[in-house]
């Protein structure tokens, strides 16, 4: 059960990042138009700096989910790779704890900036006079996203954690190995590291 609820928040989420990622393209495209237009016509689309700002804004917290569940998060792991596995188990818990009490104070702080921009018709101080919640909305939204996955993925590594499962612990928010990071990028596909050592970790 908790492994489905896991393949469908993955899939959730890559849904989130492409619709992120069109929007980014939308948003650099109009940059460019308008770089060019200024360039050689003469004149400015106005509002393409302010809205490429919201667009980049947003779309970041759309992407947190993916990279927490792709382990994608960077992290310090000069001692960690050296420790063993029930220790290091224990740190990424500990590790999901602490960015899980974090993420829930700035998840509650963003719905309060959101409605209360909502509640008081607030609106950019430019000459578009941008409703603010407008952005707000979409980049609270993918806050309340990563916060729910975080949420599961404390959970889940706590349930296999209490198993003494330290495999499936790391799997789900370790630290990735060259080889995990290797798997990923090559689609499961057979290669042979510079060591000799193969992607399953038989020589």
């Amino acid at each position: 059960m908790l492994a489905s609820i896991h393949a469908r928040l993955e899939h959730i989420s890559r849904l989130a990042v492409w619709v992120g990622g069109a929007a980014l393209m939308a948003a650099a495209f109009m940059v460019t138009v308008d770089v060019l237009f200024r360039k050689f016509v003469g004149w400015t689309m106005s509002g393409s700096d302010e809205y490429s700002g919201y667009v980049f804004s947003a779309t970041t917290t759309w992407a947190y989910s993916f990279c927490l569940l792709h382990r994608s998060n960077v992290r310090i792991d000069a001692l960690y790779s050296l420790l063993p596995r029930p220790v290091s188990a224990c740190l990424d818990v500990v590790g999901c704890i602490l960015l899980l009490y974090y993420m829930s104070i700035m998840t509650y702080y963003a719905g309060i900036s959101f409605f209360d921009s909502y509640e008081n018709n607030s609106v950019s101080i430019t000459t578009l006079a941008t409703p603010q919640w407008i952005p707000q909305l979409f980049w609270f939204v993918g806050l309340v996203l990563f916060l729910v996955t975080l949420i599961f993925v404390t959970l889940y590594t706590l349930v296999a954690l209490l198993q003494r499962n330290w495999e499936l612990v790391g799997k789900i928010a370790g630290v990735p190995s060259i080889a995990d990071v290797i798997e990923e990028e090559t689609h499961g596909q057979d290669v042979v590291l510079a060591t000799g050592e193969t992607l399953d970790r038989t020589k």
